[in-house]
């Protein structure tokens, strides 16, 4: 009603629309411009002027004034009036000179009212307002073209009165409208509640992926960062031990040089060429005086007086000492590589798997345990072990020796192709006895299962995930990072194949555990450590 009534307090007088370009008499009455200029200027003939809202006479022409404040209502007005057309776009059906927007509309009349003419509407009870609707034949019975007034609980349908006196409805429990509106209403509220809460919850699952997902971010990203990093040292330290290798080969090279032997051999070879000349020059002269009187006949005679074997022999010496590098040097070097690869190594995993041995005393009385305390075998017989509190009396269950409380680990293990195992990690304080002794069935072990028809599939706390993809390899590895709070399994595939990580913030000691086939049922299933 108040937007009613702020609409007639716009209306001019003369043209009965809303204000355009207000302008104000001296009597203080407000007109569009064009509409009192048209006015005056039909009074113009007769020379006296009046204001066509009060009457009021002027002596001349009257001035027209602006009104800044009653433009700005205007406008504003006009502005809010097209934006609720736009909205509804539901319009008075009896203003017809321009379009006002509909408050209400009538069933009975099948008309949408605005303010003004829904003061002076009926007020009987037959005629049915609703909010403004262009479909109000939507609100009439389809058949009996009456109003629907009734709800028929039994066949959700909104009914007319004589929907519900006929044969259709007839005996059926039937409700005013506002009455089934309000059950449904509700109903939706609770709903709706549920779907609060509901999504409250997704918004903090979301949250807590973001918040996980930003940490495997920053942890990739350290990860890469310590790849890239190692991966720079390995590469110095080869381009080191290269450059050195390089080096102490270059040095024996120059050291071991045979060059300045060659030269001697070679001026000792072009000096007896020279005498061997001169003895044949001496042997072809007649003159026995010459040859007699020769002064280097003496050597010549006996050339084996002159050291010549002493030469050979020395110069054999060091052709002896010097036709070979000195690996040694070259084999420490390449030494030291290796262990920077097993640094390298043993930064990464800081256990070897070969530490890892099964524990006889917790092992099921049907399952037989290797020598080398490596593999656990399914067993028809009983092999009678005294019973005691570690003991998995119910399951085929083997944990290891000893438990990790830190760092870095990994192990593989290798199962029979047949029949199913199930390998992981659990606390000392896991139960021994019962269906929750089984690994993975408690909140205190986690577990990779192989299923007789070779699906695979991981535990925890009775959470079961499905592995949708095949495994080929009967190996699997099994990597822990204590500090880390992740239990991951590999496939040994080419490439190796991630299977499942399960994240936990680890309290106790973690203990290797192996299970084979099932409880009662025999089939030689095994699995072993691998060393």
């Amino acid at each position: 009603m108040a937007s009613a009534d702020l609409r007639d307090e716009l209306l001019c007088s003369i043209c009965l629309s809303t204000f355009k370009d207000p302008v104000t008499l001296r009597c203080g009455h407000n007109f569009c411009r064009v509409c009192i200029g048209r006015v005056l200027d039909t009074q113009d003939r007769s020379g006296v002027y009046s204001c066509p809202e009060c009457r009021e006479e002027f002596q001349e022409r009257p001035t027209l004034t602006r009104n800044i404040n009653l433009h700005n209502v205007a406008e504003r007005f006009l502005i809010t009036q097209q934006e609720q057309e736009e909205i509804t776009g539901i319009c008075c059906t009896y203003c017809v000179d321009s379009p006002v927007p509909a408050v209400r509309s009538c069933l009975l009349c099948e008309a949408s009212l605005c303010d003004k003419h829904l003061r002076v509407h009926s007020k009987s009870a037959e005629h049915v307002l609703s909010d403004p609707s262009t479909s109000l034949e939507k609100r009439k019975c389809p058949v009996h073209k009456k109003i629907l007034e009734y709800y028929c609980t039994e066949d959700a349908a909104c009914i007319c009165v004589s929907c519900s006196l006929a044969e259709e409805h007839r005996g059926h429990r039937v409700e005013m409208l506002d009455e089934a509106s309000g059950k449904k209403k509700k109903k939706l509220r609770n709903g709706l509640q549920k779907l609060i809460t509901k999504r409250k919850k997704t918004e903090e699952r979301v949250r807590s992926l973001e918040e996980r997902n930003r940490k495997a971010q920053e942890k990739a990203a350290g990860e890469a960062e310590r790849v890239t990093a190692l991966c720079a040292d390995i590469r110095r330290r080869v381009d080191d031990l290269e450059k050195k290798l390089l080096s102490e080969i270059s040095r024996q090279e120059k050291e071991e040089s045979l060059s300045a032997l060659i030269h001697q051999m070679e001026i000792k070879k072009d000096e007896l060429s020279r005498k061997m000349r001169h003895i044949e020059e001496l042997c072809n002269m007649t003159d026995p005086l010459t040859v007699l009187q020769d002064p280097d006949t003496g050597d010549l005679c006996d050339p084996e007086e002159e050291g010549g074997d002493e030469d050979t022999g020395g110069h054999d010496k060091q052709l002896h000492d010097g036709d070979d590098l000195d690996v040694a040097v070259i084999s420490h070097t390449l030494h030291t590589l290796c262990e920077v690869i097993s640094g390298i190594r043993s930064g990464i995993y800081v256990e070897d798997p070969a530490d890892i041995l099964l524990d006889v005393t917790t092992a099921g009385n049907y399952l037989l345990i290797s020598d080398d305390l490596k593999t656990a075998t399914e067993t028809e017989e009983n092999q009678k072990r005294p019973e005691t509190a570690e003991r998995f009396p119910d399951y085929n269950q083997v944990m290891s020796r000893r438990g990790f409380t830190s760092g870095r680990h990994y192990w593989d293990v290798e199962g029979s192709r047949s029949g199913g195992w199930s390998v992981g990690m659990c606390y000392p304080s896991m139960d021994r006895r019962g269906c929750q002794s089984l690994i993975g069935n408690n909140n205190k072990s986690w577990s990779l299962e192989r299923s007789n028809n070779n699906q695979y599939k991981v535990r925890h706390d009775r959470k079961e995930i499905q592995l949708p993809d095949k495994i080929s390899s009967d190996r699997v590895r099994i990597c822990l990072d204590y500090e880390a709070g992740q239990l991951s399994f590999y496939e040994l595939c080419d490439p190796i194949r991630h299977l499942h990580t399960f994240t936990a913030a680890f309290s106790e000691p973690l203990h290797v555990v192996l299970h084979v086939g099932h409880s009662l049922f025999c089939c030689d299933d095994w699995i072993r450590i691998c060393s």
